[in-house]
């Protein structure tokens, strides 16, 4: 990285369980960032697509994807693609990516792959936000490896926390071996229902294990940011008065309140 560029916060949305909401909050989340006068990439590491999907990046717009850029075969900045959302770009994936982990086995720094990527120069942005597949493979481990820290949605349903203990168990193998910068960004609580007594019961659980790293804003179930992906948009563009897009423009009010309490040295 050149001398004198603030280096981006580099953020890894990881759960393990599929279904909790983990794209939606990456896209949502970025999004608010976005409006708040914060530069943010989104790269997309999950083979399905769906960031790039619900940022409306069409299928042929996505000629270099990070695909190509773990395997060595693209620069980072020329995966680079617009969204249209002033502040916020994608680095989009393709269905390229599913065999991307075999493909990374039998390479040098198959781990650091995309650590290095970013080393090379992602561009001006304050923060650079990473979606993870909903599994623990290689993909996720490059994700973790080249992250600051590890941003955790977690679904407000029964086995949340069992879910949530393997996920801790692996970034903290990552940090004793791989990354040992790595740290919990936070927890979010997604798909609440107030009117559940079984949202209220997980909320009080993960807070009395995780803490304050559990972020005081949770996000609603609301039908508004499940219709938005399918017009390839972020809620907050498709609906901004909802309850949804204001939950996610206070948890990233509460995310920046939390970066200011970070000591100069650990924010240079």
């Amino acid at each position: 990285m050149a001398e004198g560029v603030k280096k981006p916060r580099i953020l890894a949305l990881s759960n393990q369980k599929g279904g909790v909401g983990k794209t939606t909050t990456a896209i949502n989340l970025a999004t608010a960032l976005a409006a708040v006068g914060m530069r943010v990439l989104l790269i997309d590491m999950d083979p399905q697509g769906n960031a790039s999907t619900g940022l409306g990046i069409d299928r042929a717009d996505r000629d270099i994807s990070i695909y190509d850029v773990l395997l060595g075969e693209a620069e980072l900045l020329a995966a680079v693609v617009p969204t249209g959302i002033p502040n916020l770009d994608v680095v989009p994936s393709t269905i390229d990516l599913s065999g991307a982990e075999l493909e990374l086995v039998d390479l040098d720094r198959r781990s650091h792959r995309l650590k290095d990527a970013l080393d090379r120069g992602p561009g001006e942005y304050d923060y650079i936000m990473i979606d993870c597949p909903p599994s623990l493979n290689l993909l996720s481990l490059n994700a973790m490896v080249a992250a600051d820290a590890v941003l955790v949605p977690l679904q407000c349903e029964f086995f949340a926390l069992e879910g949530l203990s393997l996920l801790m168990k692996t970034i903290d193998r990552v940090k004793q071996t791989l990354n040992p910068g790595l740290e919990i960004q936070g927890v979010v609580l997604t798909m609440y229902d107030r009117r559940n007594s079984l949202s209220e019961q997980v909320a009080r659980d993960v807070r009395a294990h995780m803490g304050d790293k559990v972020y005081e804003t949770s996000i609603p179930r609301n039908v508004r940011i499940s219709e938005a992906p399918s017009y390839g948009k972020p809620v907050l563009i498709y609906d901004y008065r909802c309850p949804g897009s204001e939950a996610y423009m206070r948890l990233a009010s509460e995310l920046l309140r939390q970066e200011r309490k970070r000591s100069p040295a650990e924010a240079a």
